[in-house]
């Protein structure tokens, strides 16, 4: 998503100024060697300073989008299509075929006209007050006397410290000026530079569909999991009872006390089986999380791991299910790969509310070098919270600290 703020006038006063010099260089630049490719495209010459000129247009356009994020505070998406991997040949047409390159072009044309209004406009405005205000240090020594009406004759500094006041007065609107110039240059250049509705709309179409087979994906190994657990776990636990009991059924009359150590190891298989259904029913959702919210859930999930836990929960009011879901899993795959991989001994939680949302930030002390690997516990993270929207950042250099960060999207 793009973004604009008012421009800083001090800032926004200097791209204007030297708005002129880079609009003189780009208009040069992409006008020779476009009108150079086309004349000479027919001896096939051409094709390669074509080239050069997209190139040129789109690395100009490429520092213009940092130049006017940086000075006019204005962001702007790159709007390029994804470039395909064929030929050299396919690339180039590509490149060349793409609608926003051409925007580029238009736009680096219209930099030279657009930066000549833009610099005689800041100078002028900035001219005037500057000229109120050095009246007083000039008027004296003038051959001459400025007379207004009949009542106030200006020729000495004393007379003249009213316009240099009304200068000081004109600095305010000035800056106001150049702030608006600078946005209004703003909304060109996104405009012109960034993604047309057509484009925003096919990109979050395509990012709509990629959550989509992410979240199916995600569900679809939840299942294989839950799957996995019960057969390798649960159901081998109960078939051994199963098989006990029935060892201890055939020796109840013969052999009672063989009887009595089948019963007791199948008691004990039993048990074992609670413990794993119960803990693969927290692992699909935990009951306290429903019943008292991620506060609760989460300092019994801190507690019962081998490491220090600093945790703080701020999310009241309750998020919607899907991402106190989302955030509880969150922490608990972080807590989990910290415990057996980083070899960490301490990890702070921070799950606090935002204006858009959820922010959960789990850090640790331990050896770094984690990533979102296909198929990964992180990259599971990831799928899940793709499909609420929301966004997991893993940022783990070699000798640590570790940070994972999700950003769970939700209406308060």
């Amino acid at each position: 998503m793009d973004v604009m703020r008012k421009p800083n006038a001090l800032a926004a006063g200097f791209y204007l100024l030297t708005n002129l010099v880079t609009g003189i260089f780009w208009f040069t630049l992409s006008v020779v060697l476009t009108v150079v490719g086309f004349a000479t495209s027919v001896l096939w010459v051409g094709l390669p300073i074509l080239w050069s000129a997209m190139a040129v247009v789109r690395g100009g356009a490429t520092m213009e989008r940092a130049w006017v994020r940086a000075a006019l505070r204005t962001d702007i998406p790159r709007p390029y299509r994804e470039p395909p991997t064929g030929t050299l040949w396919q690339r180039f047409k590509a490149q060349f075929t793409d609608p926003a390159t051409w925007r580029d072009f238009g736009y680096l044309l219209l930099l030279l006209p657009v930066g000549i209004l833009e610099f005689v406009s800041v100078v002028v405005m900035w001219s005037v007050a500057a000229a109120f205000i050095a009246v007083p240090f000039w008027i004296g020594t003038a051959p001459f006397a400025v007379i207004v009406g009949d009542f106030w004759t200006i020729d000495s500094f004393a007379s003249a410290l009213p316009v240099s006041l009304i200068g000081l007065a004109l600095i305010p609107f000035a800056a106001l000026g150049t702030r608006w110039l600078g946005s209004v240059h703003g909304k060109f250049a996104r405009g012109m530079l960034g993604p047309t509705r057509a484009d925003a709309l096919a990109i979050e179409a395509e990012r709509l569909s990629s959550s989509r087979a992410r979240g199916v994906e995600a569900a679809e190994a939840e299942r294989r999991r839950i799957e996995r657990d019960l057969h390798d776990g649960a159901q081998q636990r109960l078939v051994a009872v199963a098989m006990g009991l029935g060892r201890a059924k055939s020796k109840m009359g013969t052999d009672p006390e063989a009887a009595a150590e089948l019963i007791a190891e199948a008691h004990a298989d039993a048990k074992l089986a609670i413990k794993e259904l119960r803990d693969l029913a927290r692992g699909i959702y935990p009951s306290v999380l429903g019943d008292r919210g991620l506060d609760a859930a989460l300092s019994a999930l801190a507690a019962r791991v081998p490491i220090e836990v600093d945790l703080q929960v701020d999310v009241e009011p309750r998020p919607p299910t899907s991402v106190e879901s989302a955030a509880y899993f969150t922490v608990g795959e972080a807590l989990t790969n910290i415990t057996k991989h980083s070899n960490g001994t301490k990890a702070t939680v921070r799950v606090n509310r935002v204006d858009t949302g959820v922010l959960v930030e789990v850090t640790d002390n331990g050896q770094g070098g984690a990533e979102l690997r296909p198929g990964g516990g992180l990259a599971g993270l990831a799928d899940r919270a793709a499909t609420i929207d929301g966004v997991v950042v893993v940022v783990s250099p070699a000798g640590g600290p570790t940070v994972i960060r999700a950003e769970l999207p939700c209406a308060w």
